[in-house]
């Protein structure tokens, strides 16, 4: 199965990783309806190849994303009465639905930030796994001050860096530099330009080949359970997984690695 055909990204597997990159730099990577379903399509192909452990998300021209499309909002508002159905409600919902596909990914998901994140760009950095800023970036959540909710956004921040600080940048419609996003827990490392976001993306990826696909893809959605599943339902479930897991392909090569001194066959 060959890559999906895409218009607003560009793609492209380069070893263990997919890389996507989010590409409409006349509008800094602006979100629209077919950006969300491409995206979509994306992760969906990334399950059926398991070579690909990694899914890196960039955007194009130095801008990681500026939020959703102005455009298809203008066609949202044309439609809205010409029927029954809410077309406002079926697009918020899509990108809703995406932004679910991706915290969800069994890969592990690596966001690298550069200037503006806003919007739908900054829900999407909350749900990647490992996320990279330039110090330079601009974050925020300018919703309300159009007069709007973040409506599909606001759990995944709120996840992200807890709830007090989710209400003063959403209520508040505050800008933060890289700096500022990094101690709020929005990214895990901030840095100071392209040079540097290159050179700790390849030890992410590499950091990830060490680890095995399989035992990682568990692990995440362990975590992403934890707020969501009783914690007694929670354990059981997991030490069936550890018992799967360690009497498993990747359990014995693990430990027969470990004990012959070498590097397992996922991390060659």
């Amino acid at each position: 199965m060959s890559l999906p055909v895409t218009e607003t990204l560009l793609a492209e597997q380069r070893d263990h990783a997919l890389h996507i990159t989010l590409n409409r730099p006349q509008v800094r990577n602006a979100m629209s309806l077919q950006m969300v379903r491409e995206i979509m399509a994306l992760f969906d192909y990334a399950d059926t190849d398991d070579s690909i452990r990694a899914m890196v998300l960039r955007g194009a021209d130095s801008h990681f994303c500026a939020g959703g499309d102005i455009a298809d909002m203008a066609a949202a508002r044309a439609e809205a009465g010409s029927g029954n159905s809410d077309p406002f409600q079926a697009l918020n919902r899509e990108f809703g639905r995406m932004i679910t596909r991706v915290n969800q990914a069994s890969q592990t998901v690596v966001a690298l930030l550069e200037g503006s994140v806003l919007g739908g760009g900054f829900g999407l950095a909350c749900v990647s796994d490992v996320a990279i800023t330039l110090s330079s970036a601009r974050f925020g959540l300018p919703e309300t001050g159009l007069g709007i909710p973040p409506a599909q956004i606001a759990p995944f921040v709120a996840r992200r860096i807890g709830l007090t600080q989710a209400r003063r940048l959403a209520l508040l419609g505050v800008r933060c530099d890289g700096e500022e996003a990094t101690r709020l827990g929005i990214a895990h490392e901030c840095v100071a330009n392209a040079d540097d976001l290159a050179e700790k993306l390849a030890t992410i990826l590499a950091q990830i080949r060490r680890c095995a696909p399989q035992a990682s893809a568990v692990t995440k959605k362990l975590l992403l359970d934890v707020e969501s599943t009783e914690l007694e339902t929670l354990l059981d479930r997991a030490a069936a997984d550890f018992s799967r897991a360690i009497q498993g392909p990747e359990g014995r090569e693990g430990a027969q690695a470990f004990m012959q001194k070498r590097n397992p066959e996922w991390a060659q």
